[in-house]
């Protein structure tokens, strides 16, 4: 008789690492809509909002592959906890001085990155103990439970953050995502789970490093997935750094419309990581996974044609649903296609690919600024259209896949 696995809610650690990560993402969620529009205001430049939005995410692609090391070699929740307090600080600070008056672009600019950088930890450790706390077998299932958990807290920032903004303004909203930060700190489990453990790894962080791109040389698989994760977050992802705009200029409604533009986002994300389960049952994840940036392509191209409020709201519906299959799959094929040991770099080579998402957010900020939204929105969706046609080519000639 087969014994059935226990629901993961029932799994030690689980629930409060759930919780913690649903907390952590209101704060992400909240500053995003906080960080667009605050740049729009002080700058009334699209293109400015873009390189905002770059410098959040542009640590990724730096810090990714040494946290991934960091996570390989020490506590997994030590780090969490390290990073979601430097975060919460961070916002504080920002906050603080959005409300006493004395915010400028260029003190924006500068601790977003830094809160950036502090990001790009926790997202990498996160995966990691993730995979602690089930084990490889069920990591998918798992991804896509916290994938839940987070775009719940995503859709609850975004609607607070534009209530907020309308109401107090940007510092106000700022505080109240670090108290989400700090939270998200508290509720995290008190101590590791070991018994499905990666294994830890001894040596430099340069040996470290070296002996991923070692491995990375001999398995294909792993720069091809990562190198579709960054077409997806560059072409796909980047329409994020239109919605300021779109909302203040377009659509006219309103920092609260923007935030619940924002929510439209994490729906379509919840829905999406609904269905990733019963279709990663299917069998064929690369093939899946190729398919899934093709249909989110087309979706971003088609939202630059909406011709309404309503219609944009449904469209990011749509193309938020297959962004957060395609986030889920790049994150379990590249986890899966490294050994054990690995795993914490693989969750770094994951970070570092999406953190090329910043030359997606200039140059589609460059674009809404020559060429309008709508523009904007096809150009880049329809590359990333011909960049999944060409990867399914390839699958289909490497047997290997």
């Amino acid at each position: 008789m087969v014994r059935a696995e226990p629901a993961l809610l029932r799994l030690p650690g689980f629930p409060r690492f759930a919780c913690s990560a649903s907390l952590n993402t209101i704060a992400f969620s909240g500053e995003q809509v906080i960080l667009g529009w605050l740049a729009l205001e002080l700058t009334n430049s699209p293109l400015l909002v873009g390189v905002a939005l770059a410098l959040r995410m542009a640590p990724l692609l730096v810090i990714g592959l040494p946290a991934g090391v960091l996570a390989d070699r020490g506590d997994r929740l030590v780090l969490l906890r390290g990073a979601n307090t430097i975060m919460a600080l961070a916002l504080i600070v920002l906050g603080t001085l959005t409300t006493l008056g004395h915010v400028t672009i260029g003190l924006v600019l500068g601790i977003t990155f830094f809160i950036g950088c502090a990001r790009a930890l926790q997202q990498v450790t996160q995966q990691v103990h993730a995979h602690d706390l089930v084990g490889a077998p069920r990591l998918t299932e798992a991804l896509g439970a916290l994938g839940i958990a987070m775009r719940i807290g995503g859709l609850t920032g975004a609607l607070l953050a534009g209530r907020l903004i309308g109401g107090l303004g940007p510092g106000p909203a700022y505080l109240a995502a670090a108290f989400a930060s700090l939270l998200s700190t508290l509720v995290l489990p008190r101590r590791s789970s070991h018994g499905v453990r990666s294994p830890l790894t001894a040596g430099s962080v340069w040996e470290g490093l070296t002996g991923f791109l070692a491995a990375a040389r001999a398995e294909p698989r792993l720069p091809l997935f990562m190198a579709l994760t960054a077409a997806g977050e560059v072409l796909g992802f980047s329409h994020q750094a239109v919605l300021p705009s779109l909302a203040r200029d377009v659509l006219r409604v309103g920092p609260e419309g923007l935030g619940a533009m924002t929510a439209a986002r994490q729906v379509g994300g919840i829905i999406g990581v609904l269905g990733v389960g019963r279709l990663s049952q299917m069998g064929g994840l690369p093939t899946l996974f190729v398919g899934v940036l093709g249909v989110f392509g087309a979706g971003v191209a088609g939202l630059g044609l909406a011709p309404s409020y309503g219609a944009v709201l449904l469209l990011l519906l749509l193309v938020n649903t297959v962004g957060a299959l395609s986030d889920i799959l790049g994150q379990s094929l590249m986890q899966q296609s490294v050994p054990a040991a690995l795993r914490g770099r693989a969750s770094g080579a994951w970070v570092v690919a999406i953190g090329v998402g910043p030359v997606g957010q200039l140059q589609i900020g460059a674009l809404v600024s020559w060429l309008g939204v709508a523009a904007a929105l096809g150009m880049s969706g329809a590359a990333l259209v011909v960049v999944a046609v060409a990867a399914r080519v390839l699958i289909t000639r490497v047997r290997s896949f």
